[in-house]
């Protein structure tokens, strides 16, 4: 007999002991986050979500964080110290703390569900033919749609089920195996040198499921965005009178309207995980992220271990082949050439042109006049002839300098004045430009943009707000062509 059979199981003592309510709604909620891909939890989170329901009405911050403690003890809550944004020494000291469930938790929270739902059985992996399978069940279900439900019930229900048994088991393992590549006993399992072992196995596997996933998901995508709603409740309304039609013993059913609007929250649920929903990033995205992450941290690992591995490795070899190669040459000239490709030139000399550059923003480095560098001989008593001049009087030049300053800005202004047509400058309208305006009008939108209200004041005193209309414009300049959102600059104000 296996030993471990007969270990008491400490991770099930919050089912059944005192305050299991609190403890069991707290790893409730913590699993359901598992399921999002969302392993580490704070404190924070986790009194919010209870503090929604009224059976925690009167539930504490300390009474949180004392079960919190007691999960850890059980083994049902890992916890992790954040140190990511530790500013001071005595934050550190206070040891804020992140949860992740732990295996054992997730599995018995898991089996809790399946018995209130009756729900399958999973495996934590990344499957690339599950991808496949839901997008042809999925395109079997768009051909029944398009023939005008000539299918049978029976054959719809099966479609039904099948897409959302793959849906169920894409999304069950690849959240379980995101986990796994997060959890504490792997990163320490990473850190050793027979980690080299498994890299290039975890590697492609990884890899395999990003190609699959790529290839797949842009289908499937496309697939449910073509899928009419109409559509698509009609096919649900045959499933739910396929099943209301099988003949059951004194059961009672929910009422048919009720059946239909949780089948049409799944079919939500489905579409959401890939498309995204109000703006935000879809599941399907996150995923695609943890996997590129899980590749990289791979990668950097093995990196390590590398660099450790040649840290301690002898060059005695590599020398030696060195020396060889450089006796079989014929002339000095031939080892210089190798020696400079091995390691590189010896006197290589850096110069340096302190030359003032222009206040113009907009000027470009090779508009300006090259610099000249004037070489001082290196002895220790060398020192430059100063002959005493007299102060030159450069107001003249000043002034000059100033008015062709005036006379640029304004050439400028009245440039930008003429583009100006019943308050605003519609992109769009616009002939070729000089690169100046262009520069201009693209550093007036950019600075716009980030403001509340796209409003704001320019160098020349224009009060200006930018407003984004649909589709995108080329703007056509003197140095090219430039293909941007159709943006149009009302001008509020000229500040005259």
């Amino acid at each position: 007999m296996d030993a471990t059979w007969l270990k008491p199981i400490v991770e099930t003592k919050y089912l059944s002991t005192e305050n299991a309510h609190r403890y069991r709604a707290i790893l409730r909620y913590f699993y359901i986050q598992h399921e999002r891909m969302r392993q580490y939890l704070f404190p924070e989170e986790v009194y919010a979500f209870l503090k929604q329901h009224e059976e925690f009405a009167d539930y504490t911050e300390e009474e949180l964080q004392q079960d919190l403690d007691q999960l850890v003890k059980w083994n049902n809550l890992i916890a992790r110290q954040e140190t990511s944004h530790v500013r001071t020494i005595e934050e550190f000291k206070k040891k804020r703390f992140r949860y992740q469930c732990s295996p054992y938790t997730v599995e018995i929270e898991r089996m809790i569900r399946t018995l209130e739902q009756l729900g399958d059985s999973f495996g934590g992996s990344l499957e690339r033919t599950r991808f496949d399978r839901l997008y042809a069940s999925l395109s079997r279900m768009e051909t029944i749609i398009a023939s005008d439900f000539q299918e049978q019930p029976d054959e719809m229900h099966q479609v039904w089920e099948e897409t959302f048994d793959y849906f169920k088991k894409i999304i069950q393992n690849s959240a379980d195996y995101i986990a796994y590549l997060h959890g504490e006993n792997l990163e320490e399992r990473m850190t050793s040198e027979s980690f080299l072992v498994y890299k290039e196995q975890f590697t492609a596997y990884l890899r395999d499921f990003i190609v699959a996933l790529q290839k797949t998901s842009m289908q499937i995508e496309q697939l449910l965005e073509d899928l009419p709603e109409d559509g698509v409740r009609q096919f649900i309304e045959h499933v739910v009178d396929y099943e209301r039609s099988i003949p059951r013993f004194a059961d009672a059913l929910p009422p048919r309207a009720v059946q239909i609007e949780e089948k049409w929250e799944t079919w939500r649920s489905l579409c959401e995980w890939f498309l995204g929903r109000d703006g935000r990033e879809s599941e399907l995205s996150f995923l695609q992220y943890q996997t590129n992450e899980a590749i990289r941290r791979l990668t950097r690992v093995v990196q390590r271990l590398g660099e450790r591995h040649h840290h301690f490795r002898s060059r005695k070899g590599d020398y030696l082949h060195l020396a060889r190669w450089f006796s079989r040459l014929e002339s000095i000239e031939e080892a210089h050439c190798l020696s400079a490709v091995v390691f590189g030139c010896f006197h290589t000399k850096h110069l340096v042109a302190d030359f003032g550059a222009t206040d113009n923003i907009y000027r470009d480095v090779w508009d300006e006049p090259p610099a000249e560098w004037v070489t001082k001989p290196r002895v220790r008593h060398y020192g430059e002839k100063k002959k005493p001049q007299a102060i030159e009087d450069k107001e003249r030049e000043k002034e000059e300098a100033r008015l062709r300053y005036l006379e640029e800005k304004a050439r400028e202004e009245a440039e930008l004045k003429q583009f100006v047509t019943d308050g605003k400058i519609v992109l769009a309208d616009l002939p070729e430009v000089t690169p100046y305006v262009r520069k201009t009008l693209l550093g007036w939108i950019a600075k716009a943009m980030g403001r509340e209200g796209q409003a704001m004041k320019t160098e020349n005193g224009w009060v200006v707000n930018v407003v984004n209309k649909e589709g995108t414009i080329c703007l056509l300049a003197e140095d090219g062509e430039l293909v941007m959102p159709n943006y149009e600059i009302h001008v509020l104000s000229r500040g005259e």
